[in-house]
């Protein structure tokens, strides 16, 4: 009976996400990373480089290195992908059917911890063929597929259980299932990364002992320093996009990279992060109604929520763009509305909005551009769930009946953006157009581009949290990278040139023109 149930939950929970649209645009989207994070060392850079000289392009070399940096994305992208499910159950009618069966607490989420476990390692395998797939072209010597198979499960299997593990215990705590737990979870994944990267550059200084406290390097970071300190006796060692020394003779990486104790200490770190998991069998609400609601009490018990309760006055605020709204003609008039529901929704994000212009009013015009990084990134977060709450609250088949149909929606979705992210950068825009006229322009075409990738991510995918795990993983790559124009996409690190500019405008092009199709072909 309960073999039998619990593969009832696992298969449907398995299905269900592998026939979302958001599936295919994440394979889509990781074929496209799998070849950007490949370098061609005809650039004279390469996706790995050791003492200056790089390494071949061999099996177990891609294999490590795309499996690092792929972690570091999937990590972040993982959660927000895997949970959401118990929000779905509750917005579709499903959690009191659930709620009021016999299945036990312990079977049902069991089952969707495998789900999510399923699903995440097929994404995962889908990467690794690309990878395969590009040593085709650019590698060298034969594919070995047990190589590949061998480093991504003892790399991918820790880091997939604990991402998998704080989705379902999130989802478990009611105050946790919705932005509260998204951001939360960022937080903890930036505080991690900085210390398991603490700890790898601490074991790559050392002697090739493995310690106990790899243990709790869930995503790898630390356990692929040891192996490549093991084998190549050195620290300097660069991942991603590094640039080499040609005159040097290239390094041939060994297949024998994992020893004996390194694969104990992954198996025990895969135990551990999948018991992370055990606390939601004793939270877990099971859908009672007085715990998991859609109503204003039940949003107040977050510290985000009882923040906005207090700041409740400042959503007047707002009221003059709802009178500004009823006079504008058309899709502007509609826009200026949204904005004006998002703010006064979102007190604290009026009261960022008011703290942020009068910093940039009394900020020299030289240093202004600093400000926009936190100006960007309220917006972003703001604009993650704006092409989803017609789908979230059921009436999206109501607002796609208004006068333009769901093509104009889908217009004034990316217009809302647009105009909302105009409005935090305001004053920031009018003094960088004394000081910096070519950032300001790299600045309106990212809001541009950015605004088109959210609404298009948004309705293909109808959850807010594809593009929130993207744009925060940008968010801190860049911070982290400060001299990579590419990144710059914003321009808050000053760095942006003429081919950021222009591959951006091109992204958002592309990104209207699909979106703008794919609403028609709902109609």
């Amino acid at each position: 009976m309960s073999f039998s149930t619990l593969k009832i939950v696992l298969l449907t929970e398995v299905r269900i996400r592998l026939r979302r649209l958001s599936t295919l645009v994440t394979l889509l989207a990781m074929i496209v990373l799998a070849w950007m994070v490949f370098e061609d060392p005809a650039t004279g850079s390469s996706l790995l480089v050791v003492e200056g000289a790089r390494v071949l392009y061999t099996s177990s070399a891609l294999a490590l290195a795309s499996v690092t940096l792929f972690g570091m994305l999937f990590s972040m992208a993982g959660f927000y992908l895997v949970r959401g499910r118990i929000s779905e159950d509750v917005r579709c009618g499903l959690g009191g059917v659930i709620g009021a069966s016999k299945i036990t607490n312990s079977l049902f989420l069991f089952g969707r911890w495998l789900g999510g476990v399923s699903y995440l390692f097929v994404l995962s395998m889908a990467f690794m063929l690309s990878i395969m797939v590009c040593q085709v072209f650019r590698g060298v010597g034969p594919i070995e597929p047990l190589i590949y198979l061998q480093t991504y499960a003892l790399i991918l299997l820790p880091l997939i259980c604990f991402t998998v593990s704080c989705a379902i215990l999130f989802d478990s705590i009611a105050p946790l299932m919705g932005k509260l737990g998204d951001v939360i979870y960022f937080f903890i994944w930036v505080s991690v990364v900085a210390q398991l990267g603490l700890m790898g550059e601490h074991m790559s200084q050392g002697a090739s002992v493995v310690s106990a406290l790899m243990i709790l390097d869930f995503y790898g970071l630390a356990s692929c320093m040891q192996a490549l300190n093991t084998q190549l006796h050195t620290a300097n060692i660069a991942l991603g996009m590094a640039e080499f020394d040609p005159h040097l003779a290239p390094i041939t990486l060994r297949a024998e990279l994992w020893s004996a104790p390194l694969i104990a200490v992954r198996a025990l770190s895969t135990l551990l992060a999948a018991c992370l998991a055990l606390p939601a069998v004793w939270l877990f609400h099971r859908y009672s109604s007085d715990k998991v609601k859609l109503s204003q009490a039940s949003v107040r018990r977050s510290p985000l929520g009882v923040l906005n309760a207090w700041l409740r006055p400042l959503s007047g605020l707002a009221r003059p763009i709802f009178t500004l709204a009823l006079k504008a003609p058309g899709v502007l008039g509609q826009a200026l509305a949204d904005i004006a529901v998002i703010l006064m929704s979102a007190p604290s994000a009026m009261l960022a909005l008011v703290l942020i212009s009068v910093f940039a009013l009394f900020t020299p015009i030289a240093h202004v551009n600093a400000l926009l990084l936190p100006a960007t990134a309220i917006w972003g977060i703001l604009i993650s769930d704006l092409s989803t709450r017609d789908f979230v609250v059921g009436c999206e088949d109501m607002t796609g009946v208004a006068l333009g149909g769901v093509s104009r929606r889908y217009l004034r979705y990316v217009l809302t953006s647009v105009l909302l992210g105009l409005l935090f950068v305001g004053v920031i825009v009018v003094k960088m157009a004394f000081s910096h006229p070519f950032l300001l322009l790299e600045l309106l075409i990212g809001l541009l581009s950015l605004s088109a990738v959210a609404a298009l991510l948004g309705r293909t995918s109808r959850t807010s949290r594809l593009f929130l795990a993207l744009f925060l993983f940008w968010l801190y790559i860049a911070t982290q990278v400060p001299r990579a124009p590419e990144l710059d996409i914003l321009a808050f690190n000053g760095v942006a040139n003429g081919v950021t500019m222009l591959s951006q405008l091109i992204i958002a092009l592309i990104a209207l023109f699909s979106g703008y199709l794919y609403n028609n072909r709902e109609r």
